[in-house]
């Protein structure tokens, strides 16, 4: 904790004073930059490669699958620009990443967790490495639970940082296989409550190919940091396969069931210890990575 104390004391303020004055604006934004420090951990770990732009020689993990829809890189420039400015070379953007995650999603009413700081950036970027490690919306249990425990990471981990979903949104395409067959016809997926399934596709996702809908993940509330997420999951309204894929496990469905139980206190709590944890895989710290001069290109 407080790693640039001594380096550059504001760091931290400069980011939190940035978040509060543009993310009350734009609440979608949290989600996303919660979804990318995910997403960073999950390759080569927590290092700020996600940021990377490809190169004629290099296609990077932002251009991977997973990563096309992600979006508030220029977000994240932006506070590097103004770290830059205060104390150049000294904090990185992986740091970054993880302290804009965590202050958007307070700023949104979500729950606080500490964030340890003096990871470094790393220097490889790779869309191949984004697509075999991210889990995506069609995974199944078995897929999910590997790729998480590959992380270090339990089921309930697993349970914990899906409820980031709360405050999702996600367009049509992610999730349509699971509203119209390949045909673009027929019955829907079993595992979606119908009556959502038609709703969608009357006042959503009109057609099967329509690429520029965003739905809510979390209808209702998805402004709000909060539990009926896992609410709609037990009521088969889980936009994706992979949300849907959490009560199929007698593990997972019992941990959800007890956190409905629970309080809202107490899932903040066990959702803060699971983002704790996340925000720590595979950090490079020492003489390892570098402290990146701009987010989208490593260092020559």
């Amino acid at each position: 904790m407080d790693f640039y104390s001594n380096s550059c004391p504001k760091a931290e303020k400069i980011v939190l004073d940035f978040v509060n004055k543009h993310i009350p604006n734009a609440p979608s934004l949290a989600a996303t930059i919660i979804r990318m420090h995910f997403h960073d951990c999950f390759v080569r770990g927590c290092d700020g490669s996600v940021l990377v732009n490809s190169t004629s020689s290099n296609h990077a993990e932002k251009d991977g699958t997973p990563n096309l829809s992600l979006r508030g890189f220029d977000f994240i420039d932006r506070v590097k620009t103004l770290l830059e400015a205060e104390c150049p070379g000294i904090v990185s953007c992986a740091d970054v990443l993880a302290l804009v995650a965590r202050d958007s999603i307070v700023a949104t009413g979500g729950p606080f967790w500490k964030v340890p700081t003096g990871r470094r950036d790393g220097v490889i970027s790779r869309s191949s490495e984004a697509l075999s490690n991210i889990p995506g919306p069609n995974s199944n249990f078995t897929t999910l639970q590997t790729l998480f425990a590959n992380k270090g990471l339990n089921v309930k981990d697993l349970v914990l940082l899906s409820g980031a979903h709360t405050i999702g949104i996600s367009q049509c395409p992610s999730f349509s296989d699971r509203l119209y067959n390949f045909t673009g016809v027929g019955d829907q997926d079993p595992s979606l409550d119908s009556e959502y399934a038609a709703n969608l596709k009357a006042n959503k996702c009109k057609t099967p190919n329509d690429t520029t809908t965003n739905v809510e993940m979390d209808p209702g509330s998805f402004r709000t940091f909060d539990l009926s997420y896992y609410s709609l999951l037990l009521k088969r309204r889980g936009l994706f396969e992979s949300d849907a894929a959490l009560i199929t496990n007698s593990t997972s469905k019992s941990f959800i069931t007890q956190l409905l139980q629970g309080s809202l206190k107490i899932f903040f709590l066990e959702f803060a210890s699971s983002m704790e944890k996340m925000g720590q895989i595979d950090v490079k710290t020492g003489s390892s990575g570098e402290i990146r001069k701009q987010c989208a290109i490593v260092n020559s």
